[in-house]
C-alpha cells in the first residue's frame, strides 16, 4: 500500500568527515603529501602586526593559491567561491564545513602585500625545489624552459607611443623587482663573461 511520504526529523547532530569525501586518487592528495609549510609562519612573524584582529593563516592562504594554480582559477574571486564550494578543495585548504573562507579582498591584500614584501613566494619556490632534489625527483643541474609566444595583457588606451618617451626621464631604479632582477641577469652575462 502506498502511504503518504514520511517526514523524518531533521538530525540533531551530523557525523561528517571531509577526509571520507576525497577520492584516494585525487590530484590534491597527490600534492598535500609533500607541501610542508611548517615554516612559513616564522618566516612571516615581521610582516604581521601583534595588535587588531586576528590575521588570516598564512599557510590557508598558500594552500588556496596552489588550488588556484593546479586546477587553472586564475580569478581570487573565483577561487574563495571555489573553496568555499568544493569538499576537496576544503579539505586541502585544511577547512571544516563551518569554517569561513577568506574575503577575496583580504586574499588579495595578503598575495600582492605581505607575500611580495617578504619575498615569500620565492622562498617557498625555492624550499621546494631543494626538496624535489632530496627526494631525486629532479637533479638540479639542468632546467627547462617553454618559450611559447603569449600575448601581453597589455591595455593599448593607457600606453603611450613611442615619440613621446624621454629616455632621460626613465629611472631604472623605479622599475618593479622582477625587473631589476631580470636587468641584473643581463648585465652578469653580458659583462661578467667579459
Amino acid at each position: 500500500m502506498m502511504g503518504p511520504r514520511q517526514e523524518a526529523q531533521p538530525a540533531l547532530f551530523y557525523e561528517f568527515s571531509l577526509e571520507d569525501h576525497v577520492p584516494q586518487n585525487h590530484l590534491l592528495r597527490s600534492i598535500d603529501r609533500f607541501v610542508d609549510l611548517s615554516a612559513i609562519r616564522t618566516y612571516l612573524v615581521d610582516f604581521y602586526s601583534h595588535t587588531g584582529r586576528p590575521s588570516v593563516d598564512p599557510e590557508l592562504l598558500i594552500r588556496m593559491l596552489l588550488v588556484g594554480y593546479c586546477f587553472g582559477i586564475r580569478s581570487e574571486r573565483r577561487l574563495c567561491e571555489e573553496v568555499h564550494l568544493n569538499l576537496a578543495y576544503r579539505w586541502f585548504c585544511r577547512l571544516d564545513l563551518s569554517d569561513r573562507v577568506p574575503d577575496h579582498s583580504t586574499f588579495s591584500k595578503n598575495r600582492h602585500g605581505r607575500f611580495r614584501e617578504s619575498e615569500l613566494l620565492r622562498h617557498l619556490f625555492e624550499t621546494t625545489v631543494a626538496r624535489c632534489i632530496e627526494e631525486g625527483m629532479v637533479s638540479g643541474q639542468r632546467m627547462a624552459v617553454d618559450t611559447s609566444l603569449i600575448e601581453a595583457d597589455a591595455n593599448k588606451q593607457n600606453s603611450s607611443p613611442k615619440e613621446d618617451w624621454d629616455v632621460r626621464q626613465i629611472n631604472p631604479a623605479d622599475a618593479p623587482r622582477a625587473v631589476r632582477e631580470y636587468l641584473d641577469v643581463l648585465d652578469e652575462a653580458a659583462f661578467g663573461a667579459a
